[in-house]
């Protein structure tokens, strides 16, 4: 045989071997991605395992995590079932009840109408109820949003349920919020001179973004919030108009058991607490909230300045000084900047703390009532804020 035959004979089956392998190669890359993409998630899940050890037994209801530090994947964190009676896993698309960290999505539906130019912060609440009593015909929207109007709280109107009665039969609404808003008679204090923070205000906030907008609320947050940020399960929740994919249900503990408690008189109202979502949607939330996506520079720094008051300040829920914008709690912690809001419900304790300055975001969402999300996030931003400081 001749040697030019023999070099055809040998080059063939490797010429062959290497176009096989260019062929495959999209594909093997594909899976190897896939695989690597599997095993980040496995790290970043150990990664945060040692904050979160030993808080949730086996088939416990428990809680779902996110650390959002910039130019870095978002570490996730889950543990705990959604259901007690399903035994449904956490996972990060598990959607939580926010509660009040609800309170941001409204403020910034408000500065988005403001942007449009369909209202204007000065306002007033006789410009959208012209019925409203003489005690809040000076309230401004600035007001409501900042919590210096000197509304009071619904909640603390409210009388106590009647147990004979499903606690949805006698849950109110935003419309009787301020019929019963309109039956008193003076507010806390004159609009303006002090601080007091009042859900009753976000309920109208959510009122009067549906008179702007002329939409339903839920289908103007969803048109101008979730869907430009691909927050494709987030939902403004109302039982009897959608549902929630992937719900988490509250819990509380009764005499040594876990029960679903997931629902209250209050958890009818929309503009100060109805959202679900999860911690991988808020990745998104907080994104827009890194960029301008939804929001300029000018506006958010207009959301993010203290408001000032003559008389008592913002309080922190345990009763420390704080400060407070548009919708986002604002005092620093240990010296660094931070916008943040915790959430409670019942079934539910929900924290997102952003350290803008440092580009470190922690959000917590739990559905059991036991837990504290606020001093687990701040565990975690010791430790992640003192690594990145040596």
């Amino acid at each position: 045989m001749k040697i030019a035959n023999l070099s055809k004979l040998f080059l063939l089956p490797a010429i062959i071997s290497i176009i096989c392998l260019a062929a495959a190669w999209p594909v093997a890359s594909g899976l190897e991605s896939k695989y690597l993409r599997g095993r980040q998630k496995v790290t970043e899940q150990e990664s945060l395992d040692k904050y979160f050890s030993g808080l949730v037994a086996k088939n416990e209801p428990g809680l779902a995590a996110v650390v959002i530090r910039s130019g870095q994947l978002p570490e996730f964190y889950t543990a705990g079932v959604a259901d007690i009676r399903t035994l449904q896993p956490i996972t990060s698309k598990t959607n939580f009840r926010l509660a009040s960290v609800t309170k941001q999505f409204t403020a910034c539906a408000v500065m988005l109408l403001a942007r449009d130019g369909r209202l204007q912060y000065d306002q007033r609440l006789k410009d959208y109820f012209p019925d409203f009593p003489a005690y809040g015909q000076a309230i401004t929207i600035r007001h409501l949003l900042t919590h210096t109007s000197g509304l009071p709280d619904y909640e603390d109107l409210l009388p106590p349920a009647d147990p004979a009665r499903t606690i949805e039969e006698q849950q109110i609404t935003d419309n009787q919020v301020l019929e019963l808003l309109k039956q008193q008679r003076r507010g806390k204090f004159r609009p303006g001179e002090e601080w007091s923070y009042s859900n009753s205000g976000y309920v109208l906030l959510g009122l009067m973004v549906e008179k702007a907008s002329g939409q339903p609320l839920d289908q103007f947050l969803h048109d101008r919030i979730f869907a430009p940020l691909g927050m494709e399960t987030t939902v403004f929740y109302e039982r009897t108009k959608n549902i929630v994919q992937n719900r988490a249900y509250g819990h509380t503990r009764v005499a040594g058991r876990w029960e679903i408690q997931d629902q209250s008189l209050t958890s009818a109202t929309r503009g100060d607490g109805r959202i679900y979502s999860s911690v991988e949607d808020l990745v998104k939330w907080d994104e827009a909230w890194r960029g301008e996506t939804l929001l300029s520079a000018e506006e958010k720094k207009l959301a993010l300045t203290p408001v000032k008051v003559r008389g008592k300040g913002p309080v922190e829920p345990d009763g420390h000084p704080a400060a407070y914008g548009f919708g986002w709690f604002l005092n620093p912690w240990h010296g660094h900047q931070r916008a943040w809001h915790n959430g409670e419900t019942a079934g539910f304790r929900t924290t997102i703390q952003r350290f803008y300055e440092d580009g470190l975001t922690i959000i917590i969402l739990a559905n059991r009532d036991d837990l504290d999300p606020q001093a687990l996030a701040l565990q975690l931003a010791r430790s992640f804020l003192s690594s990145k400081n040596k």
